[in-house]
């Protein structure tokens, strides 16, 4: 095996390549990691976790790796640093994965550079008329990706909080704590998988870990005995309407799907979780069970008291006197980014002229779970919120920034 120069230390931000992207879009893939960061036993697991087979070495002093099916360079990894080549057996094995073609290489370099939790999803499809090359379209790797994300955000969702409907409650927040989150590409539709960095926290990782499993017990515990009320005590787990809605998502169209779970070993194993967690499975039989739940939790989630402090951005009303709806752009008091709420013509004034004055209000209420949280029903106690002018500029400048003429708010139908 040749040597080369060593690489530039990796950047935070893996460079640009076809291979990792972010959940969303643009794409991205890993770098040489330096050799001086590497732990050769993380190294080894890594190896092993995608595939790589060792044959042989000298015991206790390093291993020799080959890819599973493939020819070519095998990796000589020392085991520990105490080998005397270590660093430069480091360097090399590197060196070669970067240049690799191989999918695996590019996971084991991504999992060293930036420790990860990986979750991967499979699914099985159907074969299209044309076989399997003709059924491998676009709107099924689609559907995919659009499942695995709302799988991640019901995870970040429960590490939040815990309800068995969330509706627009913590969106934004669960949506940033998946901003680090790195995909691979989805042949087929049919696999995928997600690198969850640690750096980040693990709570969505592993409230997803605990909630796959409660949500597989209750689908179980309903086929078998009838009963609906595993899913009621699944709720602590993490399992809510947004998580059933995602399997359904992920199951539908498919003759069954599989999400598993592997902690980064850098970062060892989260409290309360198993090292090695099984997968979990779900089949078209689930899917009746899962839409009842699903029901269910948007049916039993109470509304919330709430006192939320808001800038009016929309009024409305049927005629000159009387009352009518005002739309709030939440600024405390509530974890949505909107609320529509209907006043009384008192309080509709109050709300205009603090409006006019470029303050917001205070109000008392009630979050109804219709309409996804949005609504703030029983409205009293409408008050302005004063502030001085370099209060009132900041939070003009603030809405400004943050608003987006394509959130639109449930009709009133």
């Amino acid at each position: 095996m040749n040597r080369h120069a060593p690489q530039p230390p990796q950047s935070p931000h893996p460079p640009h390549s076809p291979h990792l992207e972010p959940l969303s879009s643009p794409d991205f893939a890993p770098g040489t990691p330096d050799p001086a960061l590497v732990d050769p036993q993380v190294f080894g697991a890594l190896l092993h976790r995608h595939g790589w087979l060792r044959r042989g070495g000298a015991a206790g002093r390093y291993g020799r790796w080959t890819p599973p099916g493939h020819g070519g360079t095998s990796l000589l990894v020392p085991e520990s640093r105490a080998f005397p080549d270590c660093a430069d057996l480091l360097e090399e094995a590197l060196t070669a994965l970067s240049r690799s073609a191989l999918p695996s290489a590019r996971e084991v370099l991504f999992g060293l550079g930036v420790p990860s939790d990986e979750i991967r999803w499979e699914r099985e499809i159907p074969e299209g008329p044309y076989g399997y090359q003709g059924e491998a379209a676009w709107t099924v790797q689609e559907q995919l990706r659009s499942a695995a994300r709302r799988l991640l955000l019901a995870g970040a969702l429960a590490d939040r909080a815990r309800a068995g409907y969330y509706g627009a409650r913590h969106q934004a927040q669960a949506e940033r704590a998946l901003d680090g989150v790195l995909v691979g590409p989805s042949p087929g539709g049919r696999r995928l998988t997600a690198y969850v960095p640690v750096d980040g926290g693990r709570g969505p990782v592993t409230r997803l870990h605990h909630a796959l499993h409660a949500a597989r017990e209750a689908v179980d515990y309903r086929r078998a005995t009838g009963g609906m009320e595993a899913f009621d005590a699944a709720v602590g787990a993490g399992v809510s309407r947004e998580l059933t809605d995602a399997l359904i998502a992920l199951v539908r169209g498919s003759e069954g799907a599989r999400i598993a779970l592997a902690w980064a070993p850098a970062a060892g194993v989260p409290a309360g979780c198993a090292a090695r967690p099984e997968p979990v499975e779900f089949s078209p039989g689930d899917l009746p069970v899962l839409r009842e739940a699903a029901q269910r939790y948007t049916r039993n989630e109470p509304a919330v008291p709430v006192r939320i402090a808001g800038a009016v951005v929309r009024m409305r009303r049927a005629a000159a006197g009387g009352g009518g709806t005002v739309r709030l752009r939440v600024l405390a008091g509530a974890e949505v980014p909107q609320v529509r709420v209907a006043l009384d013509e008192e309080s509709y004034r109050t709300a205009v002229h603090a409006h006019l004055a470029g303050l917001p209000v205070r109000v008392s209420g009630r979050l109804q779970r219709r309409g996804g949280f949005r609504r703030l029903t029983e409205a009293t106690d409408v008050t302005p919120v004063p502030l001085d002018e370099v209060e009132r500029d900041r939070l003009m400048k603030a809405l400004d920034a943050s608003f987006d003429p394509s959130e639109v708010l449930p009709s009133d139908d």
